[in-house]
């Protein structure tokens, strides 16, 4: 009889995996991390994390991976929102949410160091960022019809800009700062349209 694979025990220690990884990366780096550190940490055997991951640079880019998803759906969630700048703050400030975990600097750090040895990697970073500004130059057009987007502002450029933002926010990280208010204001400034010029009116 075939062995029948129990979907939510792989994907819930898959995770267990991912996310005991993430801090060691974060705390350690990515070579001083090993695979029975993870699975230390995680609760298991290391045969069982080679049973889920072909290695540990698989194991990293499972936790970038997570972003996927859940890039898809805050783009999803935000799109057809009745408010383009409503939608555009809220979605920038809830990426920026991550940026007060302590491991975010670490990773962050780590990534950049990865990027270069690992194409798979920079084609998930790539796709998830795909994602992200796809959706918010969607939104920036939507707002530059409904005049609540500066019409000088070229939606792709200000995508790219916005997303800039976030990543310095990941940068400058300060686990004790929530850095979101700031953000959102910096974010409803720049997309505002210029003051009416006293001579038109």
């Amino acid at each position: 009889m075939a062995r029948t694979v129990d979907t939510q025990q792989v994907a819930q220690r898959r995770q267990a995996i991912t996310l005991a990884a993430a801090r060691l990366f974060a705390a350690h780096g990515f070579d001083q991390t090993t695979v029975a550190q993870i699975a230390r940490a995680a609760g298991l055997s290391p045969a069982t994390v080679f049973y889920y991951f072909p290695d540990k640079q698989a194991v990293f880019r499972s936790v970038f991976e997570r972003d996927l998803p859940r890039s898809q759906d805050l783009v999803a969630r935000h799109t057809h929102t009745p408010h383009p700048v409503t939608a555009i703050t809220a979605l920038v400030t809830e990426l920026a949410a991550d940026a007060q975990d302590p491991s975010a600097p670490g990773l962050l750090v780590e990534l950049l160091r990865q990027a270069g040895r690992d194409p798979e990697l920079v084609d998930i970073v790539a796709r998830n960022a795909r994602i992200l500004h796809e959706g918010l130059a969607h939104l920036i057009t939507r707002g530059i019809q409904d005049g609540t987007v500066d019409p000088a502002l070229d939606p792709d450029h200000t995508a790219r800009w916005l997303l800039a933002i976030v990543d310095a926010v990941f940068l400058n990280a300060d686990p004790a700062h929530d850095p979101r208010p700031a953000l959102h204001r910096t974010v409803t400034h720049y997309l505002a349209p210029p003051p009416p010029d006293p001579e038109d009116t």
